[in-house]
Parts: structure tokens; C-alpha cells; sequence
């Protein structure tokens, strides 16, 4: 139905009662099957190697990636915890300077505090020895002072005894000697 059809629009191409589009359609035909054998014969084998050494070549590069990439996981891995043993030996000599530093520090304080201790003794024999140097100074200089006194105020020497004894009594309410 079509040619009729379109030969009644007056498509000339589609006239098969022409000769000339007969021979056209087998010529048409004869080139096709021989562009056809020469494509299958010769150039689809190349593309077809062509294709296939692309495939190999993308698979050899796919291995060479996915080895290259265990490899650098592996590096990865591997420097991790090459970082956490550095991390954990510094944390390590961190923590031995410390407690070196510590008992160095306790060392040096119980020195000073025996060397302080030693010189707060020395200073209290010292003073308790001039404390008691003075003291036995104290009442030969409150007799002294006492006779001076009694003697302006009065005129005339005091009793020694009595003195002595006066002078014993305020020392002793004191609590001094």
C-alpha cells in the first residue's frame, strides 16, 4: 500500500516498475554486502583488538590501583601506629620526667627542711643561752640599779640582804629567777 501510495504523491524513488530504482536497490544492496564482509574481515578484528588490549590495559591499571591502594593502607596503618607509639613513649618519658622532677623536688625540700630544722635549733640554744646569760645578768644589774636608786632617793647605802631578798621575791612573782 505504501508505494502505491507514494506514487500517487509522485515519490519517484519508490517506483519499482521503474527499472533504474531496481538496479539502484540490488547495486545499493551488492555495496552494502561488500562493505559489509570488508568491515567483518578486516577492520571490526582490529577495533575488536583494539577494544580488547583497552580492556586488559584498564584492568591491569585497576590491579595496579587496587595494589597500590592496600599498600598505602598499609603505609597508613603502619604510620598510625608508628604516631601512637611515638605518642605513648613521649607520654611515657613525660611521665618519668615528671616523677623524676618530683623526687628531685622532695629531696631538695627534706635537705632545706633538715638544714632549717638544724639552724632553728642552733638559733634557740643560742638564744636560750643568752637568755640565761641574761638573766643571770638580771638580778646582779636589778641589785646594782636598786642600790643606785635606793641610795639618790634616801641618802644612804641599803641593806644588802634585804635587798637581795626584795628583789629575789619580784623576780620569783615574775616568774624569771
Amino acid at each position: 500500500m505504501l508505494p502505491a501510495a507514494a506514487m500517487a504523491e509522485g515519490m519517484p524513488q519508490m517506483d519499482f516498475k521503474n527499472p533504474l530504482t531496481i538496479s539502484q536497490v540490488v547495486w545499493g544492496a551488492i555495496i552494502f554486502i561488500v562493505l559489509y564482509i570488508l568491515a567483518s574481515r578486516f577492520a571490526l578484528p582490529k577495533v575488536g583488538a583494539v577494544l580488547e588490549e583497552r580492556a586488559a590495559h584498564i584492568a591491569r591499571d585497576l590491579e595496579a590501583a587496587q595494589a597500590s591502594k592496600v599498600k598505602a593502607d598499609a603505609g597508613s596503618a603502619e604510620a598510625i601506629a608508628a604516631v601512637a607509639k611515638a605518642r605513648a613513649e613521649a607520654q611515657a618519658a613525660i611521665n618519668a620526667a615528671l616523677e623524676s622532677a618530683k623526687d628531685a623536688a622532695a629531696t631538695q625540700a627534706a635537705t632545706l627542711n633538715a638544714r632549717l630544722e638544724k639552724q632553728l635549733a642552733d638559733a634557740e640554744t643560742q638564744i636560750a643561752g643568752a637568755r640565761a646569760q641574761a638573766m643571770g645578768a638580771l638580778r646582779q644589774v636589778a641589785t646594782e640599779t636598786a642600790a643606785t636608786v635606793v641610795t639618790r632617793l634616801t641618802g644612804r647605802a641599803p641593806d644588802q640582804q634585804r635587798l637581795d631578798g626584795a628583789i629575789g621575791a619580784a623576780l620569783t612573782a615574775r616568774g624569771v629567777g
